[in-house]
């Protein structure tokens, strides 16, 4: 089994990329985010790869980073109705901590942005990726667990009252949950909606 990749970009196609390691040229199927981020042709490269067989072929998916794998992964063997084409464009349209945070905060209408994605595999992603979104939340981790208990709907009053605040002036949930939890840090847990709500007004105009 191919676990990563090597070598040389050889070529950069819509849906993968060929790479070249010492002679032999690799086709790994890739997310447009991950082909987007690949360096030109010509130069060095390394793709995690996940190998995919069957009777009748093998199959390479690559990926920028382990995190990026790693949601692959998770999306093709614990959600139901959810294969190689559906994952990567999941994949395409959201960093893994975007995801990561979509789920947390059970907003299926971000995930069923992908293409392909309509709200019922949209929600069986949130509901069957629900706990295991924070092992594999990236640069979101700092926050998810703030955001779970928003999309479960146990934070507390003056936490949600904030988030609601900030989303009535225009933010989206998750900018809004991002900036009610810089306010809660700096303020303590014992802070009120009003006091959430100015700093995190003062950290959004940062």
């Amino acid at each position: 089994m191919i676990g990563k990749l090597k070598g040389v970009v050889d070529e950069i196609g819509d849906d993968s990329c060929i790479v070249d390691v010492h002679g032999v040229g690799y086709v790994a199927n890739c997310s447009t985010r991950t082909l987007a981020q690949l360096p030109s042709v010509g130069e060095a490269v390394i793709l995690f790869i996940e190998t995919y067989v069957r009777e009748d072929m093998i199959r390479l998916y690559g990926f920028r980073t382990a995190l990026e794998r790693e949601w692959f992964r998770l999306l093709m063997n614990n959600v139901q109705g959810v294969g190689a084409k559906v994952a990567l464009a999941v994949l395409s349209t959201l960093e893994p901590s975007d995801l990561a945070n979509a789920i947390a905060l059970r907003d299926i209408a971000t995930v069923s942005r992908a293409p392909g994605v309509g709200k019922k595999v949209a929600e069986r992603i949130v509901t069957e990726l629900r706990n295991k979104a924070p092992a594999y939340a990236g640069a979101a981790t700092g926050t998810i667990g703030l955001k779970q208990e928003l999309g479960e709907g146990v934070a507390p009053a003056p936490v949600s009252d904030a988030v609601s605040a900030l989303t009535n002036l225009g933010y989206s949930r998750d900018i809004a949950a991002n900036a009610v939890a810089a306010a809660l840090k700096a303020a303590g847990e014992g802070a009120d909606s009003a006091k959430l709500i100015r700093l995190g007004l003062k950290e959004l105009a940062r």
